[in-house]
């Protein structure tokens, strides 16, 4: 892998790495654009095959992360995180260390959880570094932003549905979710609650049984999710599900869930166009947790954070009005909307 060029093709700043035989960690932290503010992003374990992979990863997450603050209007940039390897024995030693890492760029990066981390994770990170968020109230911070990202989903399905057929209402809507994580769970409770007939599936079976006895809903085995006739399809799990040999499965209206980076490539998004699918992109719709971290940073005040949430509603409809108009995939809507608001600061700051 040439890095250098990796990075040049999508516009990084940075990617640093930190290795601490004694804790167990390998870390690495990808630094997108730092023009909107400090760069804010989870730290996410996984049991990557290698370390190319770690960092495709987390230059992908990185990248979307400012997109994502960019596009709703949040001064900061965007960064990432990985820790490679799987669930560490000793968690206080690999936080601890890693809270040093985050600590040695001054300020540049804020961390928060992420998959595989939690709150708990968070607040060993903070005895290191102040620059860390998404710890618990009693820590000053607001808890899991979890809730706050499945809330942003459900006005992003709401918008969806605006665009689609006029009305908003979930009500009577089939619903297919992929994945049962923390959003997941709370995205099937929010859209229970409200009336829609939901479908699930998860590689954790019981937990998706467990869910279906609280809920109410529908179980489909992972290999069928793709192709459930469904108003909309929610993926709540991990990136690159859309490609080639999905797509031409969906049998939906609607593409809008919390998994980042739900595209395996960018052109992915015009075969949705072509098949007339509305495809909420990623970024947007899950910026609930960012927009409830972000709030956090400045001082967390929780129905002022939710108010902003529900924006997520309004974002949504200026980008599918913009597809429209253009005549372009909605992906490509909302990076240009995201872009243009980074070209605008920087003309105003002379590039600094």
């Amino acid at each position: 892998m040439d890095i250098f060029r990796e990075m040049n093709t999508k516009g990084h700043e940075r990617l640093l790495f930190w290795n601490d035989p004694d804790a167990g960690l390998n870390a690495i932290i990808a630094i997108h654009n730092t023009t909107l503010g400090p760069a804010l992003g989870g730290c996410r374990i996984w049991p990557y095959n290698n370390t190319q992979e770690a960092i495709k990863d987390v230059l992908r997450l990185s990248r979307a992360m400012t997109y994502k603050a960019s596009v709703c209007g949040i001064n900061l940039g965007g960064g990432k995180s990985v820790i490679i390897g799987s669930q560490p024995k000793n968690r206080e030693a690999v936080f601890r260390s890693f809270g040093r890492f985050v600590e040695s760029l001054e300020g540049v990066y804020i961390t928060a959880e992420d998959v595989g981390t939690s709150v708990s994770d968070m607040e060993i990170v903070k005895l290191q570094t102040s620059h860390v968020a998404g710890v618990s109230k009693e820590k000053g911070g607001s808890g899991d932003p979890s809730i706050a990202t499945a809330i942003g989903v459900y006005w992003g399905i709401k918008a969806c549905l605006k665009k689609v057929s006029g009305g908003e209402s979930v009500a009577g809507k089939t619903v297919a979710i992929q994945g049962i994580g923390k959003v997941g769970f709370y995205l099937a409770e929010i859209l229970s609650k409200e009336g829609a007939r939901v479908f699930l599936t998860d590689i954790d079976r019981s937990r998706t049984e467990d869910i279906i006895k609280r809920f109410g809903g529908e179980y489909i085995p992972p290999k069928d999710i793709f192709s459930t006739a469904a108003d909309i399809f929610c993926p709540c799990a991990l990136g690159g599900i859309l490609n080639n040999e999905t797509i031409p499965l969906l049998k939906c209206r609607i593409v809008a869930g919390s998994a980042n980076n739900q595209l395996e490539d960018e052109r992915h998004g015009r075969l949705l166009y072509e098949r007339g699918i509305l495809y909420a992109p990623d970024y947007v719709i899950n910026a609930g947790g960012l927009i409830n971290v972000a709030n956090e940073i400045e001082g967390y005040d929780k129905d002022k954070a939710l108010s902003q949430v529900k924006s997520i509603y309004d974002t949504l409809l200026n980008i599918f009005r913009v597809s429209t108009v253009e005549s372009i995939p909605t992906n490509m809507a909302a990076d240009r909307m995201a872009e243009d608001r980074i070209r605008r600061k920087k003309a105003s700051t002379g590039g600094l």
